[in-house]
């Protein structure tokens, strides 16, 4: 017997939730890498109105774009309403997704956020796509700016 939760729409798993049909900002990851730089200058007490969101799950490998937090894409859906109000508390005005690409989960996930965000009315928080995902960044960058940066997980990518 399935429980009541299993039999709700919170039971779809991420491959059976429709992509969103709202469309989403992509950012360059220069854009983004010059916001993390404004934010390390300004200290311990900077107020940051972004959030780098990675949402990857079993490949998240080789580090990570410093200051973002990893929220499974897999279970992505199911929390968009709990990440807002944290988002809203703190005063986030753009969230920025990516994963390994950003082929399919991280603008997946951009787009069921921006349409949270449709659906309550709020206007001051977005949803973005990060151009070329985390590969991108570490193409571009070659492990700057990045959390538990491992070269030997990039291979010749590093080099």
């Amino acid at each position: 017997m399935a429980s009541s939760e299993q039999q709700g729409s919170s039971a779809l798993a991420f491959e059976e939730i429709p992509p969103s049909d709202v469309s989403c900002a992509v950012m360059e990851p220069s854009e983004v890498y010059e916001w993390i730089e404004r934010t390390k200058a300004a200290g311990d007490h900077a107020q940051k109105d972004f959030l780098l969101v990675d949402v990857r799950r079993n490949d998240w490998e080789g580090g990570t774009i410093a200051t973002s937090v990893n929220l499974p894409a897999q279970s992505f859906y199911h929390t968009r309403s709990g990440v807002y109000q944290l988002c809203k508390q703190a005063g986030i005005k753009k969230v920025i997704f990516y994963c390994g690409s950003c082929g399919s989960r991280g603008p997946k996930c951009a787009g069921w956020f921006q349409e949270y965000l449709n659906s309550v009315g709020e206007v001051e928080m977005t949803a973005a796509i990060l151009k070329g995902g985390v590969k991108g960044w570490q193409k571009t960058y070659n492990g700057q700016n990045m959390d538990h940066y491992d070269a030997n997980a990039w291979g010749s990518q590093s080099k």
